[in-house]
């Protein structure tokens, strides 16, 4: 692994994580520090096989989950940005988004992160990194129970009905 690059990526990780979540008191930013973290040592164990054998299954595989990875890292995005009515920054909304993507799961982002990480894993799947796959998926789950404590602090009892409304992180299921 690149060490001068590990350290800039987690210096720049620990940067963003303190300017758009645990600085507001939005403590979920604290575990997906991890998350962003385990993706990160993955993408750099990872990316000298990123195009190797591109037509097996684990890679064809791979790459839809990177895919959908992009699909709802960005749906989530735009609609939260748009909707939302942010201040400072687009994850500090004023307005309880229960549209679009977010009318299936409340949590597109985080679903993007751990198809991003799962994607990332099964380029190499052995077991140390199947093991940072596990601490990404953990980290995720973590970092969505404390921001629906801070979403319940902030909206209340129509946060409670919009989880009773949808689900986490995969639509119908989870």
């Amino acid at each position: 692994m690149n060490i001068p690059a590990f350290i800039t990526g987690t210096v720049v990780i620990i940067f963003f994580s303190w300017i758009y979540s645990i600085k507001h008191r939005r403590f979920h930013g604290i575990p997906r520090f991890f998350a962003f973290e385990s993706i990160y040592i993955l993408l750099l164990l990872n990316i000298r096989l990123w195009f190797s054998n591109p037509f097996s299954l684990l890679q064809v595989f791979s790459w839809i989950l990177l895919c959908l990875s992009a699909y709802a890292g960005l749906a989530g995005f735009l609609h939260l940005k748009n909707q939302g009515e942010a201040q400072n920054s687009f994850e500090n909304t004023t307005k309880l988004v229960t549209s679009g993507i977010y009318s299936y799961i409340r949590h597109p982002l985080y679903t993007s992160l751990v198809l991003l990480g799962t994607g990332i894993v099964l380029k190499d799947p052995v077991p140390y990194k199947l093991l940072l796959g596990a601490v990404n998926i953990a980290a995720i789950w973590l970092t969505a129970l404390t921001e629906e404590k801070e979403m319940i602090d902030r909206f209340g009892n129509d946060y409670r009905k919009y989880m009773q409304a949808t689900k986490m992180f995969v639509p119908f299921i989870i």
